[in-house]
């Protein structure tokens, strides 16, 4: 995924006017060029936001801006953005969480931006602005690599691969993009590793750059004015160097770019996944098994290797059987995640065969000519050192601002992974965004707590950035109801049975009672699992259609269905919460079942309220619940979408009433008056639209 840009020895542009803040304001002012040529309607909050980010693009500072749904935030953020980009020759990188807001982007706000630049001629020098997707090397095919493996067959694949080898040289002459995902079925890993752009053999060196697939790639995105990339992959991107390893003096990803994250509530989240280390038992097996396969006699070291050399791959193998097998039966053997306090809870059986391996590597790569095949040795060798280095970082337990741990997952929970993560994210974040010198803009309908952006602002490590909040122009007044179950038995430990039986209760009578579709949000899998046994028959009987999260169907698919059927039950939790978008008495009613607190378990939430602790503070205050905090708001905002959406959230946790800190959860509903029911009245008083 390294690699996206081989320019870093260009000079930083010479400041140049930016026309942004005046363009920007005649665009989104009432009678501006966006309601009077367009016809769009005029939005205050949008209005407001735009010209903030303007700013923020002009000045090169970072701001965080909350704004609900409905404001149209993508043109506000886009407009500014592409008119200062193009102005000062610089890239706008616009990053999100989600793959549906990634194809909005692309299929629908920048054809609306280049409509809004064509409506008027002091705009018309930005229509022709360019835009490119960027994905990470791994999904594209290399033509050079194609070519390497269709020449080295022999030596690299058995029978069955290779002609899964052919099915993908077959499909790389027809496809115009070489990306995984068209290909159906999907390639099998093991072949797609030898053929696909993550590679230092797949470069401006070695490849044809008008044939293979990623050299044109990284070519648009040279191009691009605006470039569309997902959380995960900017932050993978990052902890490789991002703009400070070309050498960069400003800049996050690109040199002189211009940020802005969408759907940024999952930002600290997403980082603190991706600026730690992670090493499975999965992945060492594929790397040693791509130089060299035991089963099948074929891999990389066939045609350079000796046998010594290939028998140290073996060796390897059996070392990391040892390993990761000693870590399922001893630290894993009652739980799938377990912390690690202590160093060399294993034997570094690893080590002394990698580091035999990584030499043997160097010693073919210094003996072949330079080229493919030198680089080839050259960059192997340099991920089994990586490899060797990470598992030993791990088992020190050295980095007292990291926390560490291993988990066991994977289909029958035989793959082992070791973690690290940092206990506090600011410090990276305001290193990789804020502390670059260019505007860095975090948006998304769910920032504040009680209505200020502080918590947010604290955890992204952005002190320095500006703050600012819309709300939605939704009339969530007449469009939206708010009812909470009054008697719904306190969550306790003793009564789970009572609790579930209860629960299934209210979610088959809000189900039957609107006939419209029901997303019905639940905080553990075993919970909605209980419910589900009890309700299904009745919806069933009902003739509505009943989705199950963790059934066959993906989410994305899951979701479509809830849109096509109308008026589906879809039950869901952890993903669910967020990202959800079902226009239309599709989705009706929002059904929360538990108000949405995360166990402190995990070891990144454990060390966290540890941190907190030590610090005199109080874990659930300043984690728990601000957490659960945006989460409730997200899920809620499942429910309106568009302006003509109405519909009812149902909150069957009682605890929101009871407990002080409920009020925090009602305040953070965009309809602030809510309706007391109880079973003995609920059937008068429940009343949904549809």
């Amino acid at each position: 995924m390294i690699g996206l840009r081989d320019d870093s020895e260009l000079s930083a542009p010479p400041p140049l006017p930016s026309h942004a803040r005046t363009l920007t304001a005649r665009a989104f002012a009432e009678g501006g060029w966006l309601q009077e040529l367009l016809g769009l309607e005029h939005r205050p909050e949008q209005e407001a936001m735009a010209r903030a980010l303007a700013s923020s693009f002009t000045d090169d500072e970072p701001i965080l801006f909350e704004a609900g749904t409905g404001v149209g935030k993508s043109l506000a953020y886009l407009i500014p953005g592409i008119i200062h980009a193009c102005d000062q020759k610089r890239q706008l990188i616009v990053s999100t969480h989600t793959i549906a807001l990634q194809e909005q982007l692309e299929q629908k706000d920048l054809p609306l931006c280049r409509r809004v630049f064509r409506s008027s001629p002091e705009l018309a020098s930005y229509v022709d602005f360019k835009s490119a997707i960027l994905l990470g090397k791994g999904n594209y095919l290399c033509t050079t690599r194609l070519a390497a493996a269709l020449a080295g067959r022999n030596e690299l694949f058995s029978t069955p691969e290779f002609e899964e080898l052919k099915r993908i040289a077959a499909w790389a002459e027809k496809t115009e993009t070489g990306l995984r995902h068209e290909l159906n079925p999907p390639p099998d890993p093991e072949v797609w590793e030898h053929v696909n752009s993550d590679s230092s053999s797949c470069s401006r060196k070695h490849c044809d750059c008008e044939r293979c697939f990623y050299q044109r790639a990284k070519g648009r995105i040279r191009l691009a004015q605006v470039v569309i990339v997902n959380h995960s992959l900017l932050f993978a991107l990052l902890n490789a160097g991002g703009a400070r390893e070309k050498g960069s003096g400003r800049g996050v990803l690109f040199p002189e770019d211009l940020v802005v994250l969408d759907e940024a509530h999952t930002v600290p989240e997403v980082a603190t996944d991706h600026f730690g280390l992670r090493v499975s038992s999965y992945g060492v097996e594929r790397m040693l098994r791509h130089l060299y396969n035991p089963r099948t006699k074929r891999g990389l070291l066939v045609r350079h290797g000796e046998p010594h050399q290939r028998q140290l791959v073996v060796d390897a193998l059996e070392a990391s059987t040892q390993f990761f097998g000693f870590l399922a039966d001893t630290l894993l053997a009652k739980h799938p995640v377990v912390r690690v306090r202590e160093s060399d809870v294993a034997e570094p059986y690893l080590s002394g065969p990698l580091q035999a391996l990584a030499k043997a590597l160097d010693s073919i790569a210094t003996r072949l000519d330079q080229g493919k095949e030198h680089d080839d040795f050259i960059e192997q060798k340099g991920r089994v050192d990586a490899c060797r280095t990470s598992v030993e970082r791990w088992l020190k337990v050295a980095d007292e601002e990291h926390v560490y741990w291993a988990e066991r997952g994977g289909r029958r929970a035989q793959i082992v992974t070791l973690r690290t993560a940092p206990v506090d994210v600011s410090p990276e974040l305001r290193e990789a965004l804020f502390s670059r010198g260019v505007a860095v803009v975090c948006t998304s309908a769910t920032l504040a707590i009680g209505g200020e952006i502080g918590v947010f602002q604290a955890r992204m490590g952005a002190e320095v950035a500006r703050t600012g909040l819309v709300k939605s122009p939704f009339d969530y007044e007449r469009r939206m109801r708010v009812y909470v179950a009054a008697d719904m038995p306190l969550p306790s430990p003793g009564a789970a049975k009572l609790a579930i039986d209860a629960l299934a209760d209210w979610v088959r009578f809000c189900c039957l009672r609107c006939s419209g579709g029901t997303l019905v949000l639940f905080t553990a899998y075993s919970d909605m699992r209980a419910v589900a046994e009890i309700v299904e028959p009745a919806l069933v009987e009902a003739g509505r259609p009943f989705l199950l999260q963790g059934s066959v169907r993906s989410r994305t698919e899951l979701t479509k269905a809830m849109r096509s059927y109308g008026n589906a039950v879809l039950f869901g939790t952890e993903s669910f919460w967020t990202g959800v978008d079902v226009p239309g008495d599709a989705l009706a009613q929002v059904v929360i079942t538990r108000l949405p607190f995360e166990i402190p378990t995990h070891p990144i939430q454990e060390a966290r309220a540890e941190r907190i602790r030590a610090d005199g503070g109080n874990p659930f205050n300043e984690l728990t619940l601000p957490d659960a905090v945006v989460k409730f708001r997200q899920g809620a905002g499942r429910l309106i979408r568009t302006a003509s959406d109405r519909g009812v959230v149902t909150i069957l946790d009682s605890r929101i009433l009871a407990k002080s800190y409920g009020q925090l959860f009602l305040a953070a509903l965009p309809r602030q008056v809510h309706e007391r029911l109880t079973k003995s009245d609920r059937e008068a008083r429940f009343r949904p639209f549809v």
